[in-house]
């Protein structure tokens, strides 16, 4: 796998993880908007791969597939955040949801009910569950930021940044709290879907519910989440 020099065979590693890559794509694909092509994502993985191929260093004591693996996420994150597919208006009614949402566990001192919600909104039940179809695909990519092991590929100077990876720490408990208190179903979605990384059909089968009622609880889920850390901040 390396030369006499040491320097890794950069043609044997990119055949070798390129299975790797499209695996990865795969993976994600299936949490986002149908417009997300499947060719974008494994393009962004493969400079991903490159990338890593060019900053990988054994003596960190990270294996090449590992550190490979997190370069690869990562460019595919990068890639996404570039695009902004939620129009303005759905994500002005995010932040009045989210709102909502604080103001009733404050007043109540539990995670409020989807009627208490709708009710805060002044909106019927079934115009507040279309927001929560509307939100949920601009919501996946920055929950899967905050619960990915790891988060985001560490760079090269992580190591001389104490303050912000202890900032990281801080978030990551205050976040596993804040699961914590969520309902129990709205609990378990987020188990099944980002640790067991079941897409939304397998977990609605899981929960006895449709493919659109598992879309509506984890945006409810992530807005609860969102005032949570709002708060803290």
């Amino acid at each position: 796998m390396y030369t006499a020099q040491g320097r890794i065979k950069q043609s044997e590693l990119l055949t070798q993880y390129m299975p790797l890559v499209r695996r990865q794509a795969l993976t994600l694909q299936v949490r986002l908007p149908a417009s997300i092509e499947l060719d974008d994502l494994i393009q962004a993985g493969m400079v991903g791969l490159l990338e890593a191929l060019g900053r990988f260093d054994a003596a960190q004591g990270a294996t090449f597939a590992t550190f490979a693996s997190q370069r690869i996420r990562g460019a595919m994150m990068d890639e996404l955040r570039t695009r902004d597919w939620l129009p303005r208006s759905v994500r002005r009614s995010a932040r009045a949801m989210d709102d909502a949402v604080r103001r009733l566990e404050q007043r109540l001192g539990r995670p409020p009910e989807e009627g208490e919600i709708a009710r805060e909104l002044e909106m019927p039940l079934s115009e507040y569950q279309q927001l929560l179809n509307d939100t949920n695909s601009g919501q996946l990519l920055p929950f899967e930021e905050l619960v990915a092991d790891g988060g985001e590929p560490a760079g090269d100077d992580a190591q001389h940044r104490p303050f912000d990876q202890l900032l990281d720490e801080q978030q990551r408990q205050t976040l596993i709290e804040a699961i914590e208190a969520l309902p129990e179903r709205e609990k378990l979605l987020m188990a099944l879907y980002y640790q067991e990384e079941m897409n939304l059909k397998e977990v609605g089968a899981v929960l006895g519910v449709t493919e659109s009622r598992v879309s509506q609880l984890h945006s409810q889920a992530v807005s609860r989440l969102r005032a949570r850390l709002h708060e803290h901040d």
